[in-house]
């Protein structure tokens, strides 16, 4: 089995994914009722956020931007590919799952950015409290607000992400989530 798959995602990558995922859910059900493991979670997920952005530009080959952020002309083909089903079969991330990286990621930053504010404003803790604490109830609302939108938009986005895996491994005959956990994909 070995010789037929190639190792396509590090270690780095695969544990930065997967530990994403228990960090955002983790803050997503807690939401209010646990403030302190809420916080913990968005402090985890901004660090992985972090690293994944620095990983993005000094990692291995397919966790580098330069491998999978394409044009958007490239991404426009791709999607039609996928709705005549005849999508091209990429090693690394293809052009729309690039695209839903940088969207997640985007989404992620407004989401933790806003929730620091949430906290700096309702909580006067973290480090946006020097700057936002004592602002008015109505911005610190108008804050929650916003915070919440964009991790409502992440779970859609991540909605996405997951039909996007499903239709890729029947297109393509292989299980990508098996891939995203042994790092392996089936040989080009």
């Amino acid at each position: 089995m070995q010789s037929d798959t190639i190792k396509v995602w590090d270690p780095l990558v695969r544990v930065f994914h997967w530990t994403l995922v228990l960090a955002f859910f983790t803050a997503y059900l807690t939401e209010d009722d646990w403030l302190d493991l809420h916080t913990l979670a968005g402090y985890t997920v901004l660090g992985l956020v972090a690293f994944r952005l620095l990983w993005g530009l000094i990692g291995t080959r397919h966790a580098r931007f330069g491998d999978f952020v394409k044009r958007p002309h490239e991404v426009l083909t791709y999607i039609k590919e996928v709705l005549t089903l005849h999508p091209r079969r990429y090693l690394g991330h293809n052009p729309a799952g690039g695209l839903m990286i940088v969207l997640l990621l985007a989404s992620l930053l407004a989401t933790t950015g806003f929730g620091l504010a949430v906290y700096a404003a309702e909580e006067g803790a973290g480090p946006l409290a020097g700057m936002l604490i004592g602002v008015s109830e109505s911005t610190g609302h108008l804050f929650e607000e916003v915070h919440e939108f964009f991790a409502n938009f992440t779970l859609f986005l991540v909605a996405v992400h997951v039909a996007g895996v499903i239709i890729e491994s029947l297109l393509h005959g292989e299980n990508l989530v098996r891939s995203m956990v042994t790092g392996r994909k089936p040989a080009p």
